[in-house]
């Protein structure tokens, strides 16, 4: 797990060294145990390293092949990297280390850039072809590990974060204003652009080339999730049974490491499920909670503290256990340090995720993940039912794109930004953006329930789940910590995607009894039943505690609402409300006046908006306005 970087001079002008290293130290924070250069005519790769396989000096990078045709960066896991070690063997190759980094210098060496579509784990790799002059850059299947670009002219530049590509002397800083409107609308970028100025993302299972000779950038997608080829002749005893074999095996595979592994361990079943695997091959594993300091809050937010179900499983599975409170002050400290490693603003509350990183990497430099889970054994059924009963595209579309306007819907947004941002984007964007997740993928049908909820796992899982894993990423990072994802196993993934719903989702056959011109009555089982991941529950049944298994669907977030209506007020008022705020350039500060009253009146929750709000600030202080921030990065 590490931070990369490379800047290709398509003109042929040598690239420096030294700006080469500026560049790079941008991302130390991603490899505190080692760096490497390798510089030569107009090609220049940098690598920081968080060593986890194979510490010693012999696999540090940039690595190249054995006979020097291949160099390589690359910052993640290949969990299956001895099988084809053996199979390269067979082929002639030798080795000389135990890292799954020589593995990916000899398979490019045997089989070119389509060896990529071979790797099994998480992955981010600048691949030099020293023969043909040649950059190829790859992405794991799932999109774990973040990998951006930018293109000028005849210079193209890559890196783990995007705070090292606008360090580059020909850079300007400017905001892509689309980028703005779908963040403002999903709280989440579906395209793969970034609030920078052509910086773009490269997508999961992707790898593009690029060299001298052909100077644009070519893109080939090698693969796509599919839900809509289920095994219906599949009985749930039999996916009950397949799952828990490719659980144990996931968690196994994951936990190769020549350093200390341990796991979060929230109150609920899917990292209790992943705990009591890992807990088999591990003496006393080590686990880590967070939870919150409760003594203001009140209503739904009162039960957001998971530390009792957590350390009912930590005395079940005998781990040694962390813990870290979260209090409502804590966001006022974190705030900058979680927006300056996020820089690329996406989903949901993430400040307690920094915390229970920086908590982790205290004592281990691996942490197993539940995320993929609900994304895969249908962890949300309130939002599937809400396009359970359409009756084609057109009425899919309208009603999941209602939901899915996280936080503010077009008439709006009008309100919301300044005119000069409403000059430089088109409002109706985020909708044709949102049908595109969907018409992509020319598989889709949408004529039975089924096949509706089958859709919305495969916007959810391209969607939303990019999202977690892209601040999973960067707020483990931080703290030089490398979080991996046993649900995110390609054999688990593969096999999931063919277990018919009726399996995952128990209460299916009553949904469909539902008297459909009983309105509210469609309205409160959509909203109450939670009774997703049905198959994994009994599959993971025999594991954990009976309660756990029962319990409600529950997300890791801070009670947030009660908080900014309460101890954050002034915080929350001194951020946004400021005559020097520097999001105003964009965001009108009358809606922003309006909404924190919404809220604190106690007429809407607008905890993500203001989250939200406060994050597009900061991000404006230190990426627009370029306030210093570089002293608050550990």
């Amino acid at each position: 797990m590490c931070g990369i970087l490379g800047t290709f001079n398509l003109d042929g002008k040598p690239v420096s060294l030294n700006k080469v290293k500026d560049m790079a130290e941008a991302i130390a924070h991603r490899g505190p145990d080692g760096e490497g250069y390798y510089v030569k005519g107009n090609i220049g790769l940098a690598h920081k390293r968080l060593a986890i396989l194979d510490p010693t000096p012999r696999s540090a990078q940039p690595m190249p092949s054995k006979n020097g045709e291949w160099i390589i960066v690359f910052n993640g896991c290949i969990y299956n990297f001895q099988e084809l070690k053996i199979e390269l063997k067979a082929k002639g190759h030798s080795f000389t280390t135990t890292s799954d980094t020589e593995v990916i210098c000899e398979g490019l060496d045997e089989y070119g850039p389509d060896f990529f579509e071979r790797l099994d784990g998480m992955f981010a790799i600048g691949a030099w072809h020293v023969k043909t002059r040649t950059l190829h850059l790859s992405r794991d299947r799932y999109g774990v590990k973040p990998l951006y670009y930018w293109q000028s002219g005849s210079v193209v530049v890559f890196a783990s974060e995007i705070k090292a590509i606008i360090r580059h002397p020909k850079y300007r800083m400017g905001l892509n204003l689309e980028a703005l409107n779908e963040y403002f609308t999903f709280q989440n970028l579906f395209r793969y652009h970034t609030l920078f100025k052509d910086v773009y993302m490269l997508p999961p299972a992707n790898t593009v080339s690029v060299s001298v000779k052909n100077k644009s950038i070519l893109h080939r997608s090698w693969w796509d999730y599919d839900f809509t080829e289920p095994d219906n002749k599949m009985t749930f005893r039999d996916a009950k049974d397949e799952t828990k074999r490719l659980m144990e095996n996931a968690v196994a595979r994951q936990m190769v490491a020549d350093v200390p592994v341990g796991s979060y361990l929230s109150g609920g079943m899917d990292s209790g499920s992943i705990t009591s695997l890992a807990s088999s091959h591990v003496d006393r594993l080590s686990t880590f909670t967070a939870g919150f300091d409760m003594s203001s809050v009140t209503g739904v937010e009162a039960n957001y503290d998971e530390r009792r179900d957590a350390e009912l499983m930590a005395s079940v599975f005998k781990t040694e256990h962390y813990e870290q409170v979260i209090n409502s002050g804590d966001i006022r400290w974190s705030l900058p340090r979680v927006v300056w490693h996020l820089e690329d603003l996406r989903v949901g509350m993430s400040y307690p995720n920094y915390y229970i990183a920086r908590l982790a990497s205290k004592f281990v430099k691996v942490c197993l993940q539940g995320t993929g889970g609900d994304e895969l054994y249908g962890g949300y059924p309130w939002r599937y039912y809400r396009v359970f009963g359409s009756l084609n595209q057109r009425q899919f579309f309208d009603d999941y794109y209602e939901f899915w306007q996280r936080l503010v819907a077009k008439d709006d947004r009008m309100k919301l930004f300044t005119s000069a941002a409403l000059k430089g984007m088109e409002l109706d964007a985020p909708r044709g953006v949102f049908e595109r997740v969907f018409t992509f993928n020319n598989k889709l049908k949408y004529e039975t329930p089924e096949q509706h909820i089958n859709n919305s796992l495969y916007f959810e899982i391209k969607t939303f789940l990019p999202g977690l894993l892209l601040v999973g990423d960067k707020l483990s990072m931080a703290n030089g910590l490398e979080e991996r994802f046993p649900f995110l196993d390609n054999e688990l993934v593969d096999f999931a995607q063919k277990i018919p719903i009726k399996h995952k989702l128990g209460n299916l056959q009553k949904m469909k009894r539902l008297d459909e011109n009983v309105l509210n009555k469609r309205k409160k089982f959509y909203t109450e039943y939670d009774d997703g991941k049905n198959v994994l529950r009994k599959a993971m049944s025999e594991f954990i505690p009976k309660q756990i298994i029962k319990r409600q669907k529950q997300g890791f977030s801070a009670p947030d609402e009660s908080w900014y209506r309460g101890e954050n007020a002034h915080y929350v008022k001194e951020l946004l409300m400021s005559k020097k705020a520097a999001c105003c350039d964009f965001i009108n500060p009358q809606f922003i006046s309006s909404i924190i009253d919404e809220h604190n009146n106690k007429k809407v929750n607008h905890r993500l908006l203001i989250w939200s709000f406060m994050n597009f600030e900061l991000w404006c202080q230190m990426f627009m306005d370029g306030k210093d921030y570089t002293q608050i990065q550990a």
